[in-house]
């Protein structure tokens, strides 16, 4: 059984797959060819934590492929009056084609992966955040920016960084991390990341300077600086992050034609200046959208890794 839990847990070549199969259904659908490669399929979406893109796009996702989706919250579920997380597991797993988690602690979601019968996807955890980084990359690639690219990630060490860690040790391009001293990347995914990219020639970097990081570099990218259960270190945050805000000044380091990527929501003023989000809203919101078309590929790829096996 094949999870979506981390971009670790797969090779290059599988990683390529399954942006393919997503530019292939966003073509389709773009033609309106909904092709039904999961028809009567039931996708079981567990919300411990709320969202507006990953629920629209995974609802919508598997109503395009022909299938259905079951917005499951916490407060909707035995999992949130104490039911132990296998238990939950066990039983849905028995009703539902394929799982969706959005959750808290990467341990949760994996402890439920492990007492699964089908394929479980992970929408978001403290230590990662895998679809977005398909739909990052997917929209690199819309935007000519997937030959010999330079990243500059700037901002927190948080589950976004990770991924962008991830993707790059395993893609195997060059990727820069500028974080405030006190908020760098967890030490053991930062070992585990460069060790994978010795086998495929990435380069990654950390420092504290965003300037270091972003100059000269074909994508710049950050995150929000208070992430959803953070709000009490709200103050103390944005004085550690002053200086960490992507702007004009910034960005005009980068190369002329570089692009900026956000995974929204975006807070104007902090992480990012109005300006220069308004600049580049274009990619920003096609980066949106691909969260739809990213997923879907996932989706399938999983699925046909399980048709396989039997």
């Amino acid at each position: 059984m094949r999870h979506f839990l981390t971009l670790k847990d797969f090779s290059k070549e599988e990683l390529l797959e399954m942006i393919t199969l997503a530019q292939k259904i966003k073509a389709q659908t773009k033609q309106r060819q909904f092709v039904p490669y999961m028809e009567h399929q039931t996708l079981g979406m567990i919300f411990e934590k709320s969202s507006t893109r990953t629920r629209v796009s995974f609802e919508t996702g598997i109503y395009q492929l022909g299938g259905v989706g079951l917005f499951l919250s916490s407060n909707d579920i035995q999992l949130g009056r104490g039911e132990p997380m296998k238990d939950t597991s066990r039983v849905i797993s028995r009703m539902v084609d394929m799982v969706m988690i959005r959750t808290f602690e990467q341990s949760k979601l994996e402890e439920f992966a492990k007492y699964s019968k089908v394929p479980v996807i992970n929408g978001l955890t403290d230590m990662y955040h895998p679809v977005q980084l398909m739909t990052d990359y997917l929209t690199m690639i819309e935007f000519g920016k997937e030959k010999n690219q330079v990243v500059a990630y700037v901002g927190d060490g948080n589950n976004m960084a990770h991924s962008w860690l991830m993707l790059a040790a395993k893609l195997g391009f060059e990727l820069r991390v500028a974080t405030p001293v006190g908020y760098e990347c967890d030490e053991t995914i930062v070992t585990e990341a460069l060790e994978i990219a010795k086998s495929s020639g990435a380069t990654l970097s950390f420092g504290n300077d965003p300037k270091v990081a972003v100059n000269g570099c074909d994508v710049v990218t950050t995150d929000t600086w208070i992430s959803m259960g953070q709000e009490e270190e709200k103050e103390a945050r944005l004085k550690v992050f002053d200086g960490y805000i992507v702007n004009e000044d910034l960005m005009d380091l980068a190369k002329p034609d570089a692009i900026f990527l956000h995974c929204l929501p975006a807070y104007r003023g902090y992480e990012v200046s109005e300006e220069t989000f308004e600049r580049h809203e274009e990619v920003v919101f096609t980066e949106a959208e691909n969260r739809l078309h990213a997923q879907k590929g996932i989706m399938v790829w999983l699925d046909q890794k399980r048709n396989e096996k039997h």
